[in-house]
């Protein structure tokens, strides 16, 4: 295989460029979804979300508007003082209505968002506690699990795990059981997983949701494809690629494609990467779950399924999972 080198880079960079290069010397070719989200890619999935195809957020946001009191009232039921830690936080703006709830009981915790976008942390660092006067805010920039080691390392509060926006559905079931599985170890017991899942429903709404009419999913894809050009030294001609999407209502998997339109090569760097007419990159899973699939997945892993809040058209679960 061959390597590039990047002046200065940083750790995380060089990481991008690992996973990239590995992606696409594979066969198929594949990217990375969790590198979507640079500073544009955030901006393009805040437009996805305010999508009228894209049900899940609004779903979501439902339960966290109108049931976050309940939520708040499972965590407290312990009634210790906690670690909320929210994995992919984002903008905040679905959590910010359990952060609200749990301020309002007086509840001793801190909120400890991770992503791997610096400029989400930064974001939420600097405006969440104008937002919330008294919230006490540690971000963490940086993968999952490493921020959640450091997490567990900078106090022994009990731990609540936050991994909302059916961010378990960019994985496999079989990478799921094991992300599940490998995060029950990094817990104690007491502690608790509340996990959003979006639910198996008509196979057309869901197709819909990832290949909406204005085009705003092609361009997040291809956005990746800029990434990658700007960062990395690449050549990528977007306009000869092609958004395409998929959903099997049998296995409950919604996967997106970028297929190449004509036999062409790009160069990363000192790499060649070569593509045939037609050849695609893998580019996201997006799996719906059935409940019985979502009560396999805690046993699996090790949880107990403690509580289920489902919205008005359940549409969408977040689910509590207890270490035993």
């Amino acid at each position: 295989m061959s390597t590039v080198t990047i002046e200065n880079a940083t750790d995380s960079k060089l990481q991008f460029l690992h996973d990239t290069l590995n992606g696409l010397q594979a066969n198929p070719k594949r990217l990375d979804s969790k590198y979507f989200y640079d500073a544009i890619g955030d901006r393009i999935f805040q437009q996805i979300m305010q999508m009228e195809e894209y049900y899940l957020t609004a779903a979501e946001m439902e339960i966290m508007q109108h049931q976050s009191a309940d939520i708040a009232r499972a965590i407290l039921a312990d009634g210790s003082p906690f670690d909320l830690i929210e994995l992919g936080a984002g903008d905040a703006t679905k959590s910010i209505h359990l952060l609200r709830s749990l301020l309002n009981t007086q509840a001793t915790f801190s909120y400890c968002p991770v992503d791997i976008s610096e400029h989400v942390i930064a974001d939420l660092q600097q405006n969440l506690p104008n937002k919330l006067p008294g919230l006490d805010v540690k971000g963490l920039n940086g993968d999952y699990f490493d921020m959640l080691k450091q997490a567990t390392e900078l106090s022994g509060r009990r731990k609540v795990v936050l991994f909302m926006g059916a961010n378990i559905g960019n994985m496999t079931i079989a990478d799921a059981e094991q992300f599940c599985k490998t995060l029950k170890s990094l817990l104690a017991p007491g502690d608790l997983l509340i996990i959003g899942f979006d639910l198996k429903k008509n196979p057309k709404q869901i197709l819909a949701a990832y290949n909406d009419k204005a085009g705003i999913t092609s361009a997040f894809n291809l956005n990746l494809l800029r990434r990658i050009n700007s960062e990395l030294d690449a050549n990528f001609d977007t306009t000869c690629f092609e958004h395409y999407a998929s959903y099997d209502p049998e296995t409950g998997s919604c996967k997106s494609y970028l297929i190449s339109l004509t036999k062409q090569q790009v160069t990363i760097g000192q790499t060649t990467i070569q593509f045939a007419e037609n050849e695609y990159i893998m580019m996201e899973i997006s799996q719906k779950y059935a409940l019985s699939d979502i009560d396999r997945l805690a046993k699996f892993s090790g949880f107990e399924l403690h509580q289920r809040f489902f919205d008005q058209h359940r549409y969408f679960v977040d689910a509590i999972f207890k270490v035993a």
